[in-house]
């Protein structure tokens, strides 16, 4: 059974290259509750196969025949808030991740990765978490604990922890915008001065000591 119950998770694969497609089809078909709905090599194509499938999850590419990825990211936001994204890349976590979690996107991998590590980017983002490079995740747990050692609350104002607490629990910029009533700017404010009270060194960190500290509080 998958994270959406008795249903098959519909995934849209958004690449310019059929071959990869052909691959990451291949792959997700093995996986119990996961089905490829549709694929498509551009921004307009991925929209308009999307409004036929509805899916759950799109695994999008940054290179597109035309256009960016992040394009098709911020769009997807906009047009279709339901639909999860993880982005699959060739370009490395450093150059685009940070990018891609602000236009959007609910994971970030290189085509670098195993298969396996794809699988569980795919099922944690579809369980609502924030996905990104496991090398990245691994460097995020060397301040994990400094930021957690110490009383997050005290170092962080009011506001600030409960932007931290939804960054924690998988939110994105502009969800925690619209939940607070401000600016996607104002959030990505409140980011930057919680990255720099926590001595976090990139978004990657941020996400990862904050999904640690809201796992610890609930327990």
């Amino acid at each position: 059974m998958s994270a959406f119950g008795d249903r098959e998770v519909k995934i849209l694969l958004v690449d310019d290259h059929a071959m990869f497609r052909e691959h990451l089809a291949q792959l997700i078909a093995r996986e119990e509750g996961l089905k490829v709905c549709g694929e498509a090599e551009s921004v307009s194509e991925a929209m308009e196969v999307l409004r036929h499938t509805m899916p759950d999850l799109a695994i999008v590419d940054i290179t597109l025949r035309g256009s960016s990825g992040l394009k098709l990211v911020e769009k997807l936001g906009k047009e279709a808030p339901g639909v999860k994204v993880l982005v699959l890349s060739m370009h490395p976590e450093a150059l685009y991740g940070e990018r891609a979690i602000q236009a959007g996107a609910r994971g970030y991998l290189t085509k670098h990765q195993t298969s396996r590590e794809l699988v569980e980017g795919i099922r944690r983002v579809l369980a609502g978490e924030i996905f990104l490079n496991p090398q990245a995740e691994t460097e995020g747990t060397r301040n994990e604990e400094l930021a957690l050692g110490i009383a997050v609350a005290d170092l962080l104002s009011g506001r600030e922890l409960e932007v931290f607490s939804m960054l924690g629990r998988g939110k994105g910029t502009r969800e925690i915008a619209a939940i607070l009533g401000v600016s996607d700017s104002t959030v990505e404010t409140y980011r930057f001065r919680i990255r720099e009270k926590l001595g976090l060194r990139s978004a990657a960190q941020l996400y990862v000591t904050a999904g640690t500290w809201v796992r610890e509080q609930a327990g």
